[in-house]
């Protein structure tokens, strides 16, 4: 329907998986410009709504849809605020060392909260638990908490707040709290005490009833000052009630046996034809034809975060393979890799624009999949990579020490190659000896992409562990409706 990165893929993945084991579970979404109430048959179940925002009221209107493919109901809010057709209305910037979206965008998501709420209210919905992703709904609990105070509707709902990626938090200025019409009686943590700005993320970590992230190891990591994004001392305070769950993916829409993107359907039965496609995107993008030769691909965000400055001049030049990026973001970092591009046109090309059906593409060519991140809470390209059987080649930290087991010359389980030091020597070294495993033995290279191949990533383990943590917030016999925005 609508997303910018994995958070998306996260909130229309697990619903369905919680469809299956007979859970009520419901999404509440802004209804973006981008959505086509024709192709998701929408209908409005609510004409107008009233909703409280600073000192006035704003006036929504309620659509209800289903998730593709699925049973799933999805509740849509329109409002002015969400007419663009883009999730964003600006840029991302840095304060300090993190990062927040501009006032408006702070001001819309803390609206749409308030507005799900409101919705649940007029539908007489009333939700066991509210399920808060990242930064963008992180006053769910205060907002929960505030409506309390005037009717009990939500006395019983309990708030789980997943951390998607710390170092985005939803930083503004104090006046948010009268915006979003939260009681300015319950506790306020000012994020930096020279200018008195409001930290979401901190107000959701503190207010929620629990709180997990999206690997197990970056639940760990979070706590120490080198993966804490400033907020370790907040999340050392909660550590009893945070927990780590691995984000799975969908694999009906994840199957190169059925991919509709791909130009050659394959499996492991007839993983040969995985050339196929190399030969295609070489094809497509200007690259020498080539089956044999290595090809790594790189999908991603083009941010700090994910350690593009690692790819260096030298890692290219002398690497034996040919490179397909694809992304866009930070200014600096496209404008990088295209003088690289421009540098190395017979290996390395570059594509800066959001593309999913090239994404697929990249995908089912590559060899590899480079994830050199600084730091990844879970990371699903390196998990989508493998169920491709593309091996990634990723840096040990967050959920990619967690899904990918590394190659020291074992094929027991290995399904990738790990390097740990944040370096363009280390990163370097480990291409290496990927790039020359890929030529110098083709039946361990086989092995290995198999391996990746029998990888379970789907959403049904996780959406299990997620379930057990909604039952702790209740009780283990209770049943109850469950809201996710």
């Amino acid at each position: 329907m609508a997303k910018a990165g994995g958070l998306g893929d996260v909130v229309g993945a697990l619903p369905k998986a919680l469809k299956k084991m007979q859970v009520d579970v419901r999404i509440f979404l802004p209804f973006y410009g981008s959505i086509d109430k024709r192709s998701y048959r929408c209908v409005k179940v609510i004409d107008v709504l009233e909703v409280p925002v600073d000192s006035r009221w704003e006036k929504i209107s309620v659509w209800q849809t289903k998730l593709p493919r699925s049973d799933v109901c999805v509740y849509l809010i329109k409002h002015k605020f969400f007419d663009a057709k883009n999730i964003y209305t600006g840029r991302r910037y840095k304060v300090g060392n993190n990062y927040t979206r501009t006032k408006i965008d702070v001001e819309r998501f803390s609206f749409f909260t308030q507005s799900a709420l409101a919705a649940c209210q007029a539908l007489n919905f009333q939700p066991a638990v509210v399920h808060a992703q990242d930064w963008h709904t992180a006053l769910a609990a205060d907002m929960i908490k505030t409506r309390n105070l005037a009717d009990n509707f939500f006395i019983n709902t309990k708030v789980l707040y997943t951390i998607h990626n710390l170092a985005n938090q939803g930083i503004t200025s104090p006046e948010i709290i009268r915006y979003a019409k939260v009681d300015p009686n319950f506790p306020i943590i000012k994020a930096d005490a020279k200018n008195g700005d409001i930290n979401f993320m901190v107000q959701g970590i503190l207010g929620s009833d629990l709180i997990n992230t999206v690997s197990r190891r970056y639940a760990v990591e979070i706590l120490y000052h080198y993966q804490g994004a400033g907020l370790d001392n907040i999340l050392r305070q909660r550590k009893k009630d945070l927990t780590g769950i691995l984000n799975g993916i969908d694999t009906q829409a994840f199957d190169p046996a059925t991919d509709k993107f791909i130009k050659y359907n394959y499996s492991a039965k007839d993983l040969f034809k995985k050339q196929n496609n190399k030969i295609f995107l070489q094809k497509r993008l200007g690259l020498p034809q080539d089956k044999s030769k290595c090809l790594v691909g790189f999908i991603s965000r083009l941010v700090w975060q994910k350690g593009i400055e690692l790819i260096t001049d030298t890692l290219v030049k002398n690497a034996d393979c040919q490179f397909v990026f694809l992304g866009s973001g930070q200014k600096e970092y496209e404008d990088y890799l295209a003088r690289l591009a421009k540098k190395y046109p017979n290996k390395f090309n570059v594509n800066i624009k959001f593309d999913v059906v090239l994404a697929q593409q990249i995908y089912a060519a590559s060899d590899m999949l480079l994830v050199p991140s600084r730091f990844e809470p879970c990371g699903l390209t390196q998990m989508i990579a493998m169920r491709y059987g593309s091996v990634p080649v990723a840096r040990r930290t967050g959920g990619l020490a967690d899904t990918i087991n590394n190659y020291n010359y074992s094929l027991k389980r290995a399904n990738g190659f790990l390097f740990t030091e944040f370096s363009a020597g280390a990163l370097a070294k480990i291409l290496n000896k990927a790039v020359n495993l890929y030529y110098s033995n083709p039946d361990k290279w086989l092995k290995l992409q198999k391996n990746c191949l029998r990888q379970d990533f789907s959403w049904e383990r996780s959406a299990r562990q997620y379930l057990a943590v909604y039952k702790k917030l209740l009780s283990l016999d209770c049943q109850g409706n469950l809201e996710m925005s």
